[in-house]
């Protein structure tokens, strides 16, 4: 699936399939845009101001006791809660505790933050350093689970026929990333390994959508980005991986509650896990039936959305070595004024939504999760291979 002259790409991104675009410009997501930009945290403003819609209903079983309010975001990140939700394991696990849900697409973690800081969603999804803001901020929620996790799936990329050959080339560069989000962390990572920091480059704060046309065009040396950017670029030619997390960052995809919520309905919080579980088992154990059911979410073929998932493993477990790799990432945004308070990732942690859940299957997950690569033929394998020799 080619990106041709970026187009395509940001074409897909305005109209995922099932989702109607509004903009909805409150009160509460300006103030939110002043707070995080204060506090070191400048996302771009069409992220502010693009807010997703109800674009579809849960089980509306009127019978139903309590309602969980779901913010989601359209990417292969977050694919195990997807299958969760097309293929009805959500429906199924909150009806048996006599729950239903309510569905709601938006298109950055920071527009997740301000639907729930609003009162509007009662979980939502999003990459570890959202979710962090989110409590630096003020809001009370608390990390219910994993959602995935993957080194590979967050990458610094030059243009295919880029001079640059190491991240020490980067320093008087311009590099286009979302500042605030997770992809700033990796960039300061690697820079710190050739003795540099983020200093040393020239930020061009560019959402994912400008930052694919900012490599097009060349009005950037290199872009920091995540899936499924990644495969599509470098699978297009259009660029191609100078460094990905490998080693330095775990890149955790999480769950997170409003606290309140999940204290007051634990048993829905943990039917929600159970669901996204087997969306996890499911991507593991089944790649093809997962990707058809959920590709046309993701503007993606089938078979592209299958080489993304090599690079992530999905799982709702929260081990030793994700909250390693969650306090990591807090600290990092406290040492570099991202944040406006500092944060106590074992507060904002809670394992028991997860544990009391799984089982042994989240493990058995993770395990499996490598069987994508191979379920799908060698050529994807050498790809992934060659992307990390790049």
């Amino acid at each position: 699936m080619g990106i041709g002259n970026g187009s395509g790409v940001r074409e897909r991104l305005r109209g995922f399939h099932g989702i109607r675009s509004v903009f909805r410009f409150s009160a509460a997501a300006l103030s939110l845009a002043l707070m995080l930009s204060l506090g070191g945290c400048a996302w771009p403003s069409e992220l502010i101001a693009d807010a997703g819609t109800k674009a579809l209903q849960g089980n509306n079983d009127k019978s139903a006791t309590t309602t969980l309010r779901i913010a989601a975001q359209p990417y292969p990140l977050y694919s195990d809660v997807w299958v969760a939700h097309e293929l009805g394991y959500l429906k199924d696990e909150l009806g048996k505790v006599n729950a239903g849900y309510t569905w709601d697409s938006f298109k950055s973690g920071p527009l997740v933050n301000e639907a729930m800081a609003a009162g509007n969603e009662d979980i939502g999804y999003a990459a570890d350093l959202p979710a962090i803001i989110a409590k630096s901020t003020g809001q009370d929620v608390t990390i219910v689970s994993n959602v995935a996790y993957g080194e590979k799936a967050l990458a610094i990329m030059v243009p295919a026929d880029s001079t640059i050959t190491s991240v020490a080339d980067l320093k008087g560069r311009k590099v286009g990333y979302a500042t605030g989000s997770y992809a700033q962390h990796l960039l300061a990572l690697r820079l710190a390994e050739q003795g540099l920091t983020l200093d040393d480059v020239q930020t061009a704060n560019l959402s994912a959508e400008d930052q694919v046309a900012a490599i097009q065009s060349h009005s950037v040396d290199a872009i920091v980005i995540w899936e499924q950017y990644v495969t599509q670029l470098e699978s297009e030619g259009t660029a191609k991986v100078l460094a990905d997390g490998t080693g330095v960052k775990r890149g955790n995809m999480v769950s997170y509650a409003t606290t309140a919520y999940a204290k007051k309905n634990p048993a829905v919080i943990r039917a929600y896990n159970r669901a996204v579980q087997r969306g996890a088992d499911l991507i593991a154990k089944d790649p093809d039936k997962a990707a058809n059911a959920v590709a046309k979410d993701f503007g993606v073929s089938a078979d592209m959305l299958k080489r993304i998932w090599t690079h992530l493993t999905f799982t709702t477990e929260l081990k030793q070595d994700d909250i390693d790799a969650i306090t990591q990432v807090s600290d990092f945004a406290w040492r570099n004024g991202i944040l406006k308070s500092q944060v106590d990732v074992n507060a904002l942690i809670d394992t028991d939504f997860v544990t009391a859940t799984n089982g042994s299957t989240a493990a058995d997950t993770t395990r499996d999760t490598g069987a994508v690569a191979a379920s799908h033929g060698a050529a994807t394998t050498s790809t992934t291979t060659t992307t990390a020799k790049e």
